[in-house]
This record gives C-alpha cells, sequence and structure tokens, in this order.
C-alpha cells in the first residue's frame, strides 16, 4: 500500500543557516569584494575629508594628492590581503599566539604602508621631508597601526562568527542525526516481539492443521511487514492511514483470538485527516493483546478513540483487562510497548505531547494527546 507521508523534522534552525551556507560557498569573492569596498570606502573618505578641510589645498595640490590616496588605498588593500595569509596560519592557536602575532605583524604591515604613502607625497606632492626621517615614519605609522587592527578586529570577527555557526550547524545536524536513529531503534525495537507472537500463532494453526487459516495469516503478516518496510519512522501519516495499517495488524491478531476479541472504534471523522507518526497506536494494541486479552479465557474488548480539540489531537486505547499492579510502572508489568510510545512522543514532540495511563477497574487506559497537524 503506497502511502503519503509528511516529514516531522527537518533539521532545527535550519532556515537561519541558508544565508550562511551562501555566504560559505562563496566566502572567497565574497572577501574580495568586501576588500574592494572598504578600501573604496577609505578613498572616498579620505578625499572628501581633504574637501571639506578648512585649510583646503588649491586645485593643482588636490590632484596631486588624489594620487597619493590611491597609493594610500591600494598599499592598504595589498596589506591586509597579506595579513589575511598570515593570519590563517595562526588563527586557531592560543590566544596569547593570536594576539601577539596580530600585533607584530599589524605594526610591520603599518611601518610598510606609512612609507608607501610618505612615498606618494614625495613623488606627487614633492614633500621629500616625509622620507627624511625614521622617526617620522615611525610615529606616523601610528595612525595606520590602527587602522589595521580595526581591519584585523574585523576579519576575526568575521572568521571566528562563521567558526561559531559552522560548529552550530554541525550540532544541529547530529542532534537530528541522533534523533532519527533513536525514532529508528524505538520503532523497530517492535518488530521482534510482534513477529514472535504472531509466528507462533501461524505455528499453532498449522499444527491444528488449520491451513486455510495459517495460509490467510501469512498472507496478511507479509502485507503488514511490507507496510512496515515502506513507511520511514521519521515521517507522518495521516490517523485514516494509521488506521489502515492498525487494520492489517488487527486482521492477524483476529485470525489468532478469534471471537475472543472484540473491538470497538470512536473516532471523530474530523480526526482522521490529522497527522500522527507512523505505527503510532500498533504497539498500544500489541500491549492491550498481550496482557488483558491473551490471559483470559473469555477474552476481552478493545476501544480505540481520537478526536480533535482546538489544536490538540487527543488519540486513547483502553481494555477491560486486569491492569497495572498497583505501584507498577509504565514498562514493567506491561512490557516494552508503552515505554517505547512515551519515549517516542518525547523525542518527536518534547513537552508539547501528553502520555497518560490510568486503571479503570476493570482495564488500562492510555491516553495521548500532541498538537493536531493536518496533511494540507
Amino acid at each position: 500500500m503506497g502511502l503519503s507521508a509528511t516529514a516531522i523534522h527537518p533539521i532545527p534552525g535550519a532556515a537561519t543557516l541558508k544565508p550562511f551556507g551562501k555566504l560559505m560557498r562563496h566566502r572567497e569573492a565574497s572577501f574580495w569584494a568586501l576588500q574592494a569596498l572598504g578600501w573604496s570606502a577609505y578613498f572616498i573618505a579620505q578625499y572628501v575629508s581633504a574637501l571639506v578641510n578648512p585649510d583646503r589645498m588649491e586645485p593643482a595640490k588636490l590632484s596631486a594628492y588624489i594620487y597619493v590616496l590611491v597609493v594610500a588605498a591600494v598599499s592598504g588593500f595589498v596589506l591586509s590581503s597579506l595579513l589575511r595569509y598570515a593570519y590563517r596560519r595562526v588563527r586557531d592557536r592560543s590566544p596569547t599566539v593570536v594576539i601577539v602575532t596580530v600585533l607584530l605583524l599589524v605594526y610591520l604591515a603599518a611601518l610598510v604602508w606609512r612609507v608607501s604613502i610618505n612615498g606618494g607625497y614625495v613623488v606627487f606632492m614633492n614633500h621629500y621631508e616625509m622620507l627624511d626621517s625614521w622617526a617620522r615614519i615611525v610615529t606616523g605609522a601610528v595612525i595606520q597601526t590602527y587602522l589595521l587592527l580595526s581591519w584585523s578586529a574585523l576579519y576575526f570577527g568575521i572568521y571566528y562568527y562563521e567558526s561559531v555557526q559552522r560548529e552550530r550547524e554541525a550540532t544541529l545536524r547530529a542532534k537530528a542525526l541522533a534523533q532519527e536513529a533513536q525514532v529508528k531503534m524505538l520503532r523497530y525495537q517492535l518488530n521482534p516481539h510482534f513477529l514472535f507472537n504472531t509466528l507462533n500463532a501461524i505455528s499453532t494453526l498449522i499444527l491444528d492443521r488449520d491451513n486455510e487459516r495459517a495460509n490467510l495469516a501469512v498472507t496478511r503478516l507479509s502485507a503488514f511487514l511490507r507496510h512496515t518496510l515502506d513507511q520511514d519512522p521519521m515521517k507522518k501519516v495521516t490517523l485514516k492511514q494509521e488506521l489502515e495499517a492498525l487494520d492489517l495488524y488487527l486482521g492477524i491478531e483476529k485470525l489468532r483470538f478469534g471471537p475472543r476479541l472484540r473491538l470497538q472504534f470512536d473516532v471523530d471523522p474530523a480526526a482522521l485527516g490529522a497527522l500522527v507518526p507512523s505505527l503510532l497506536l500498533q504497539p498500544l494494541i500489541e500491549n492491550a493483546l498481550k496482557y488483558a486479552i491473551a490471559p483470559s479465557e473469555t477474552g476481552g474488548t478493545l476501544h480505540l478513540g481520537a478526536r480533535v480539540i482546538g489544536q490538540r489531537l487527543l488519540l486513547h486505547v483502553a481494555d477491560d483487562g486486569p491492569g497495572l499492579a498497583p505501584g507498577a510502572s509504565v514498562g514493567g508489568g506491561r512490557g516494552v510497548g508503552l515505554r517505547n510510545t512515551q519515549e517516542r512522543l518525547g523525542v518527536l514532540y518534547g513537552d508539547r505531547s501528553r502520555f497518560a495511563h490510568h486503571n479503570t477497574k476493570p482495564g488500562l487506559r492510555i491516553d495521548i494527546e500532541f498538537p493536531a497537524e493536518n496533511a494540507s
């Protein structure tokens, strides 16, 4: 039977990581684009500052100063790009190594930058005094040191932000994979119990030479197993589809118990389109069959109900068996099915789900509640 399904869990936070992913794919192009934009902005800011300076230069000197600014912007672009390649070698080292290396490289780069700028003054504006003293160059490099330190802070800020985002993305993916593995483990843990009981029933039919019913049981078992193998535990199906799958399972059990198994359904039609985790109800039914129906000579009644109230889907499975013994816990005296379902709901819905059980004298009732979602 082919069933449509809706995925339960995308990776948490995946939407917020998409822009980051795009940035990472084009990070090299982004760096050079930002470099060009930043140093162009530096050039424009210096030029505008010269224009609005009260002691504004004469037009001829201003034209020559433009060339000095070009030298300053280009040399700043080149030196900061070289710093980037140097930083790559130390950025993952200890903070002490990073800080010492940055301070040393920045000041050396600032000295080279200052020499380049002063050389521009000499070549284009004939200010020969700009290169006549190392003291002038060393003191003048303070401004360049500040600018390159700001550039370095921005570089490391972006790098560490990317690192945090990469770590976050890896954590989210690991969490999603772990969650998927846990859900699959919880779902597939049930199959051995079901197969053991069903094969025992088929073996009994064969020993009784009831070949027709044994063949029917094998056919229904095959259909049910095909359904379970086709379903991904990380998918949701509509309640209608879940009940159709449950019908395959109950068809097998009806052959096993005959008239001893009585079924009652109270399902609101409005709830049939709600999404539920695939094969959510089967372990609860199996648990009731094992502990309420099978031990009784007269069998018993299983009651399954479903309805939507507000934005919540409410399900319940009840039997008229002996119920839980006083002080017994879920998964203790009543098998793995109840604990399994409770843990699975906790994994899938967290605190948005509710799993409760109580004795009804006679019998046990299991109540399940989680957010109602429609297939559309």
